[in-house]
């Protein structure tokens, strides 16, 4: 097909409804049907950006261009409706999505609706109002303001709900905190990004400077002669904690080639990410490439994001006290029960607890990943899965079998030596949270700018620079959201241009030190737990 053909919007809607997975670059349309099986980064990477422009998210297989501004659709995956006919091409019709209803769901299986009212300053107001699944205690008022029950991926809360009235409030704080969602704010914030972005690239802030490697190469042999030196002389706890802050600190690597950000080319950058993670860690760089690509294209969203997935143990979204059913997990459910209910209440006095020994649930979900049918990759990725497989089963010989068993004289020493190695990978653990689960996690609709969203999401954590090896470059997480393959050392220098960005688009730049930090997710958790009280409490209200 031409490049040079322009396609409409109605094009666009019809394709998709046929078959297509279509995106938008710089106003050329490009087909993925194919590629998505095969992309290196998966399947659902694509998939949430279906019908929309993902302009400052990829740039590959134009297929032709489309007409004026483009108007995002809402995915499939995201629960959008795909019409074959549109009765008015016109730009007002095309907003009014009729008679101010904004449907979101798939052809299949995954449906659910969104109602729109008119707002001040031109912007919609998105109401859930999922399947008539409430949770457990009775919440549910026999489906008054729902006319009907609908299915699929998202949140299953009534319109009038205790759920759906508090996820309303923070849309309304979100709203109310950044720039208006009018097209036009939008539209000017993307466009500054995008200069933005020119900048970085021509500034070459994606340049890869191979010396703060070796620097970094040189600080890792260090804490493993340290561990193998203490090792030798039976100090089993500096032993141990030294192997534990030598896994925290390479995985910062392994992070930046799992972007394919230290030589940009994806079988050099796969291989490292192989050898740091499950060579060294015993932790598929798969499994963490295949959650991770999502988070960054929908942070922190409840439904699809499975870094906010942390139910029954943690929530940090009043949207899980309605079972969200997981864009990731293929439709699995994340239950709101007693049991849920329950261990909710008391997340702010488990979350050290749980982080210190959150490692192990890290090696789960990497078996759990290899097992799976995501992990099988097509084409020239197909070596991906064996060659982790075989490198994660040499780390489980040589750390639990030479080294626990064989090397280490007796079990008690043996299970202190695995406590202690395991716990000083705590800081990483804590730090990985600091940045995204104080902020927000609401959805405010497609026309928010990626921009946008990725700032009113995620927080940096103040440092002075002596420290940065500490936090490994990823206190800066606006600017790596922003720009996800910048290598690590050179986000100390993006961090004045993401501020500036943050100041000429009056988007606020969230940023604490580490013990505020601390304190701020604290206390959005300690939020989230009272919300949980006044849910159980308004169930028993409406019960008795």
């Amino acid at each position: 097909m031409s490049e040079t053909r322009v396609f409409s919007r109605r094009e666009i809607e019809a394709r998709i409804v046929a078959g297509d997975t279509l995106i938008i670059v710089e106003d050329h349309v490009l087909r993925l049907h194919a590629w998505q099986d095969i992309h290196p980064g998966g399947r659902l990477v694509i998939q949430h950006m279906v019908g929309r422009d993902a302009t400052d998210e990829v740039s590959i297989h134009r297929i032709g261009r489309v007409e004026r501004e483009w108007v995002n659709f809402v995915p499939p995956i995201q629960g959008g409706i795909f019409k074959e006919e549109i009765k008015s091409e016109s730009t007002d019709a095309i907003l009014a999505w009729d008679s101010d209803v904004i449907e979101r769901s798939t052809p299949s299986s995954s449906k659910a609706r969104y109602s729109a009212t008119s707002r001040p300053n031109n912007q919609r107001e998105f109401r859930p109002a999922g399947r008539l699944v409430p949770p457990p205690g009775g919440d549910n008022d026999g489906g008054v303001g729902t006319s009907q029950a609908v299915q699929g991926w998202k949140i299953n809360a009534l319109p009038d709900s205790f759920t759906a009235i508090a996820i309303q409030e923070a849309i309304d704080a979100d709203i109310a905190r950044y720039p208006s969602l009018d097209a036009a704010t939008q539209r000017n914030i993307t466009h500054k990004f995008r200069a933005l972005h020119q900048r970085v690239y021509n500034e070459g802030f994606y340049d890869c400077r191979i010396s703060e490697y070796i620097k970094e190469v040189v600080r890792y042999c260090v804490l493993f002669g340290l561990f193998l030196f203490c090792l030798d002389r039976q100090w089993y706890i500096l032993s141990g904690a030294t192997l534990g802050i030598f896994w925290q600190q390479i995985m910062f690597t392994a992070h930046d080639a799992g972007h394919c950000g230290i030589s940009h080319n994806f079988v050099m950058d796969s291989l490292i990410g192989i050898f740091i993670g499950n060579f060294c860690c015993g932790l598929s760089i798969g499994w963490w490439k295949s959650s991770h690509n999502v988070h960054h294209l929908v942070t922190n969203d409840p439904v699809h994001d499975p870094d906010t997935q942390n139910v029954p143990l943690f929530s940090i979204s009043p949207a899980f006290f309605s079972s969200v059913e997981s864009s990731y997990y293929n439709g699995f459910q994340f239950p709101w029960n007693s049991f849920a209910d329950y261990a909710v209440r008391l997340q702010k006095w488990t979350y050290y607890p749980i982080m210190a020994v959150a490692r192990f649930n890290l090696y789960y979900l990497s078996w759990l990943h290899l097992a799976s049918r995501r992990s099988i990759k097509r084409g020239t990725a197909a070596w991906i899965r064996p060659t982790e497989i075989v490198a994660i089963l040499c780390y489980v010989y040589l750390f639990f079998y030479l080294l626990l068993w064989r090397t280490i004289s007796d079990w008690q020493n043996a299970a202190i030596f695995l406590f202690v190695s395991h716990l000083a990978t705590l800081p990483l653990q804590i730090q990985i949270t600091l940045s995204h689960w104080g902020t927000s996690t609401s959805d405010l609709g497609p026309t928010e700018a990626f921009a946008q969203r990725q700032l009113r999401t995620t927080m940096d954590v103040a440092c002075p620079e002596w420290l940065d090896f500490v936090h490994g470059g990823l206190q800066f997480q606006t600017a790596h959201h922003l720009f996800p393959r910048v290598p690590r050392h050179n986000l100390r220098r993006l961090q004045g241009l993401v501020k500036d960005f943050c100041e000429e688009t009056a988007i606020e730049y969230q940023i604490l030190g580490f013990v505020d930090g601390n304190h701020h997710v604290l206390n959005k958790l300690q939020q989230i737990t009272d919300q949980a009280k006044r849910l159980a409490a308004h169930s028993e209200e409406r019960s008795g």
